[in-house]
């Protein structure tokens, strides 16, 4: 459907939009799936906001790694050193835990909004800065 808009495009840029195509699909998934995940153990579960998003951190780290190395990235940048890509993405994946505890903690904790309101940048502001970073710095 998009074959024949993408043959229009460079070469780099082609990769580009195909990554970012197949970064919003899987990164899509898994964000609704976190910011669910840490509404539900924030609301319904009584756990302080803050520990709620730390557990659906760890929890997601692996398997956005996995996924987003075998699907959104695939084909990009070296696979020879796994040790070294991992790290790289521990650091990358820090950052945008640091964004969303700090959404976490500027609205919920210190506007005293109600837990859902962290996610809504969760959703559209971090995957964007992430997509940047993982994409110069983990997938090189």
């Amino acid at each position: 459907m998009f074959d024949p808009l993408l043959r229009l495009l460079p070469d780099r840029l082609r990769t580009v939009a195909i990554q970012m195509s197949r970064y919003a699909v899987v990164g899509l998934s898994l964000t609704l799936a976190l910011a669910a995940s840490y509404w539900m153990l924030a609301d319904f579960a009584g756990l302080d906001p803050m520990v709620s998003f730390t557990i659906v951190f760890i929890t997601f780290w692996g398997i956005s790694y996995v996924t987003h190395g075998a699907v959104s990235f695939k084909g990009h940048g070296e696979r020879d050193r796994p040790h070294v890509r991992a790290s790289r993405y521990l650091a990358v994946s820090l950052v945008g835990y640091s964004i969303n505890q700090f959404f976490v903690w500027f609205l919920v904790k210190q506007l005293d909004g109600p837990t859902w309101w962290p996610t809504v940048p969760m959703i559209f502001v971090t995957p964007l800065i992430l997509f940047m970073l993982m994409r110069r710095f983990v997938y090189q």
